[in-house]
């Protein structure tokens, strides 16, 4: 495991990072150049080695439902993709694949019912009939909602 100090070598050379103290002897640091309201690319680091880094929806990490993933067992290299990883879904605009770019579906489950699933601005939004049920930040967030509870895709 790094230690505190190492962890703060490997954050502190990249120099787009800017150091927030917050409480309890922890540090956040920021990337205060992030086209988004989200700025804090690590979060809580603690002298005792644990701390988080922001990696979003980043598939190859594990992150928990704030797209934090935890650092205390990292390594030096992964630490360091780790905030690559951050800085760069922080200073992009957000891509979409092509199939991905979809205006509008339409879900339908066993009894009948269908929802209709729209891509409305940055929003996935899921509605019955002209009322708004759901609202997801992601394409994938929505259909994994949507699958949960019973609905397959009828239309692209």
């Amino acid at each position: 495991m790094l230690t505190f100090e190492q962890k703060t070598a490997i954050i502190e050379s990249f120099p787009e990072l800017t150091k927030k103290d917050v409480s309890l002897k922890r540090v956040n640091y920021h990337f205060e150049d992030s086209l988004y309201d989200k700025k804090a690319v690590i979060y809580h680091l603690h002298p005792n080695g644990n701390g988080f880094v922001f990696v979003g929806d980043i598939k190859k990490y594990n992150a928990d439902n704030k797209g934090m993933v935890n650092i205390r067992e990292v390594t030096e290299d992964e630490l360091h993709q780790m905030i690559t990883d951050s800085i760069g879904i922080l200073s992009e605009e957000e891509q979409f694949d092509e199939e991905e770019v979809v205006e509008e579906q339409v879900w339908k489950n066993g009894d009948g019912q269908e929802l209709k699933l729209i891509h409305e601005d940055t929003l996935w939004n899921i509605y019955y009939t002209h009322n708004l049920e759901e609202s997801y930040e992601s394409f994938d967030e929505a259909e994994e909602y949507l699958l949960s509870e019973g609905f397959e895709l009828l239309t692209k």
